[in-house]
């Protein structure tokens, strides 16, 4: 399926097509829709970063836990589900399956003794290193139609998007 209609009309994003003869519908349709142009590289990237994390036993969601985990900051479980925007149960989830193989701890949260920090331990660490290599890699695959200007302007865009000011 060609996507032509991308290069033969400009999107004006603050409401509709600038040639307002064409009207395009289905596949040419969404490939001028923004949020489904997002999922689908979203989608895309994740897969590719599930593939990649694999060998080390991990996949893009544990993984991002894991970083957050490692950070200078204590994250607690709540903070952790905010950031990442996912249900506190599915965070839970990813916690359990984490400290069962070893790679993160709960301790006490100072700040709140009802709640609990993620810690990350030496085994999550040395993991992390290599995760960190693995999601790299697959970065520069799934995006090497991109020059690198490209994708740090990409980089700045999306971070623009996920954290609104």
């Amino acid at each position: 399926m060609s996507f032509s209609i991308i290069e033969t009309h400009i999107v004006d994003y603050d409401g509709g097509m600038t040639d307002t003869r064409v009207q395009p519908t289905g596949a040419e349709a969404l490939a001028g829709d923004m949020s489904f142009l997002l999922a689908r590289a979203s989608a895309l990237s994740n897969a590719a970063g599930n593939a990649a994390l694999a060998p080390v036993g991990l996949k893009v969601r544990s993984y991002s836990v894991l970083e957050l985990a490692a950070g200078e900051v204590r994250i607690s479980q709540r903070e952790i589900a905010d950031f990442l925007r996912l249900d506190p149960s599915q965070v839970v989830a990813l916690v359990d399956d984490l400290q069962v193989a070893g790679m993160v701890v709960r301790e006490p949260d100072a700040r709140d003794r009802r709640a609990n920090v993620v810690v990350a331990t030496p085994l999550g660490q040395q993991t992390l290193v290599q995760a960190r290599r693995a999601v790299r890699d697959a970065e520069l695959s799934s995006h090497a139609q991109l020059t690198s200007a490209e994708r740090a302007t990409l980089a700045v865009l999306l971070q623009k998007a996920a954290f609104p000011a």
